[in-house]
């Protein structure tokens, strides 16, 4: 017995089709903030903790690499990303609960919406670290 060719069925709209949008951008910036924050700042908590644990010795070695090396830039650099990070899957969080409650999906908002998430978590990050700052 012959088989049939399936009918022909619509395919699914490939990544070329679509305009990007901030709405994208904000949906991928999310996960990645999250993973970043889950991964990046479990590794340097447990190592901190781990260099309290361990004495003065191999806390002065943490010290050293994130207070002392370079200027502190790398204490920096993984502070500020890191607040930025948390801000950024802050604000994407709320705005995916606000979509939850069914509101904010016409074209405009969300366009609006998403990038609102981009200028709190910038803003935030800069008058949080502002306020670390005030006291040097």
């Amino acid at each position: 017995m012959a088989s049939q060719r399936p009918a022909a069925r619509p395919l699914s709209p490939h990544l070329s089709i679509w305009k990007w949008g901030p709405h994208m951008t904000v949906s991928i910036l999310h996960r990645v903030t999250g993973s970043g924050m889950a991964t990046v700042g479990s590794v340097l908590l447990v190592w901190w903790l781990a260099a309290i644990a361990g004495g003065a010795k191999s806390y002065a070695l943490f010290h050293f690499v994130f207070g002392e090396a370079l200027g502190g830039a790398l204490g920096y650099i993984f502070g500020v990303g890191l607040t930025l990070s948390f801000f950024q899957h802050l604000a994407s969080g709320v705005r995916h609960f606000i979509l939850d409650t069914g509101a904010g999906y016409e074209l405009k908002g969300n366009k609006r919406g998403a990038l609102a998430t981009f200028v709190f978590s910038i803003l935030a990050t800069i008058i949080f670290w502002a306020f670390m700052l005030g006291g040097k």
